[in-house]
């Protein structure tokens, strides 16, 4: 068993001094200290011994596995060291080459004008207030004074899920669900950002679109109200001179009801191409909330009165941007989106 040992001891040492990889170290290893390894096999025979032999054999064993160990750690260095420095000289950085550049996004023009029309008008003492985009016949029309075979409905032809479920043709039906919750308590102050559906596609149109409607309640709201809201709105969002006027109109669901202009964008009033040479530019509208819609929300007209009023996002991101066609903000074109 000794001269089996001391055959172990020489073959393990010449063997893993030769290793030219780890894999190749981590198999000799395996092999001459494993559990069915060479230096194991031999040990199981100890058995066989006399008890004067045993402890001679099991101390040389143990000599000869400590030595196998230290050649083995010392190789293992040895190699991780040379694998290390020729990876490094395959992986060499040439320093005077120009670094990469990274490609950096930036908020998509309907999203700018939201965030900014938000922060207007929580400065202004409003909150904001969301909804359902799939809603009933109730809340987007009937609670809105339009009831069933209403003429005014055919210029909100929207999307039909069922005779009663709709995919919702603007944001007010969350002015009505607000109303329920809180009425009889007044003030409500609220605006209602949201995704709008109708059928319309073109260059100013488009089958989905974004608006942000408002809606004040309380005892003594006036149109004078209405204007100064719309005025600050418009100055802090189009610069400070801007002016903004009222042009009589019709919505079902406010009684005066009004077309808001604003001194134009490009000619500062003054008319041209772009303002019909008019010096003014639709961008929303509005009016005094109709008794019938305050009486859906739980309210009394006779106690309050309120005002409302409801712009597209797309409109005004299309004058404060000069963009020519809505169909641009949908197409994902890098060459439009990156000027913002």
């Amino acid at each position: 068993m000794r001269t089996q040992l001391e055959e172990i001891r020489s073959k393990a040492k010449e063997e893993l001094l030769k290793c030219q990889s780890l894999n190749e170290l981590n198999d000799l290893r395996v092999y001459y200290l494993g559990k069915k390894g060479a230096l194991t096999q031999v040990l199981r025979g100890m058995g066989q011994l006399s008890a004067e032999e045993r402890p001679i054999i099991g101390q040389l064993a143990n000599e000869i596995r400590d030595e196998i160990n230290t050649i083995l750690n010392q190789q293992g260095a040895k190699l991780k060291k040379a694998e290390q420095e020729e990876k490094l000289l395959g992986e060499t950085i040439d320093v005077t080459l120009p670094g990469k550049s990274f490609a950096q996004g930036s908020k998509h023009p309907i999203t700018l004008v939201l965030e900014e029309a938000k922060q207007i008008f929580i400065g202004l003492g409003f909150e904001i207030a969301e909804g359902p985009d799939i809603e009933t016949d109730y809340y987007n029309f009937e609670a809105l004074n339009l009831p069933k075979n209403h003429p005014a409905r055919d210029m909100q032809d929207s999307f039909y899920i069922t005779s009663e479920v709709l995919l919702r043709t603007h944001t007010s039906p969350v002015q009505v669900r607000t109303m329920e919750k809180m009425a009889p308590k007044t003030p409500v102050k609220i605006i209602c950002p949201g995704k709008v559906y109708r059928r319309d596609d073109d260059a100013t149109h488009s089958p989905m679109f974004h608006q942000i409607e408002g809606l004040v309640i309380d005892k003594g709201i006036k149109m004078s109200d209405l204007k100064g809201v719309l005025l600050a709105f418009a100055q802090q969002m189009f610069g400070p001179k801007q002016k903004v006027r009222l042009r009589p109109s019709f919505f079902p669901f406010t009684e005066p009801s009004a077309e808001v202009d604003i001194s134009c964008v490009m000619c500062e009033g003054e008319g041209c191409r772009v303002c019909s040479q008019t010096g003014w530019l639709e961008i929303l509208g509005s009016g005094m909330v109709h008794p019938n819609v305050l009486r859906y929300g739980g309210y009394n007209p006779e106690e309050v009165t309120g005002f409302a009023f409801g712009m597209g996002v797309e409109r005004i991101a299309m004058l404060k941007y000069g963009i020519n066609d809505l169909r641009l903000m949908y197409e994902n074109d890098l060459r439009f989106l990156r000027q913002f």
